[in-house]
């Protein structure tokens, strides 16, 4: 039992890495977010990271021939989504570079950014980095394809409430870093989104 929990949260770390990268990326583009804000991030993360091992355990258990199948496509995936929520960052600190250079570009000086910041969290972008973040834990369910079904929504659970608790983390260092890096963070954060989906890639 112990052995399984240790192997369990093992897992869970190395799986949450992406996930904290990204929440890292989120605290610096957002230091100022609220703490409900922090808490759904961190969560979002953690139910996509708790879930697709589950959902690898189906498939290896049900429709297997087709799940080998689909492996080869997880990696591009990934790497779609997290290019594509990492280049809206870039464009968006480009923005807000611009708009100090030129006040008069934008309507005023936080109106472009609180609306930013609330389309930068909301249910579907956060949905996107979750699923890109979590599509690689598909693969666990081969890994734990011998476990019975207790054993791996277990198993899920752990590796659900390990990835909060490192994305917590790394939301609040990216806040601290964000608050004196500003519309840098942004780019920043992007830069770093692309680099995860060209490792996930790789």
């Amino acid at each position: 039992m112990i052995r399984f929990a240790v192997e369990s949260v093992l897992l869970g770390a190395g799986l949450a890495m992406d996930a904290f990268t990204v929440s890292l990326a989120d605290g610096l583009y957002a230091p100022d977010m609220k703490r409900w804000q922090r808490v759904k991030i961190a969560f979002t993360f953690a139910f996509f990271q708790f879930m697709m091992p589950l959902v690898g355990w189906i498939f290896v258990h049900t429709i297997a021939q087709v799940f080998t199948a689909l492996q080869r496509f997880i990696p591009w995936i990934g790497c779609a989504l997290l290019w594509f929520v990492g280049g809206k960052m870039i464009l968006e600190g480009i923005k807000g570079w611009k708009e100090k250079k030129d006040p008069e570009a934008g309507d005023t000086g936080n109106t472009g950014k609180e609306s930013a910041g609330q389309d930068r969290f909301s249910a579907a972008t956060l949905f996107l980095q979750g699923v890109a973040t979590s599509i690689d834990a598909l693969s666990v369910g081969v890994a734990i394809a011998a476990y019975s079904a207790a054993k791996a929504i277990g198993a899920s659970l752990i590796i659900g409430v390990v990835t909060f608790l490192i994305c917590g983390v790394g939301l609040r260092i990216g806040r601290r870093v964000g608050v004196h890096l500003a519309d840098e963070a942004t780019v920043f954060g992007g830069v770093i989104l692309i680099g995860i989906g060209v490792s996930l890639f790789f």
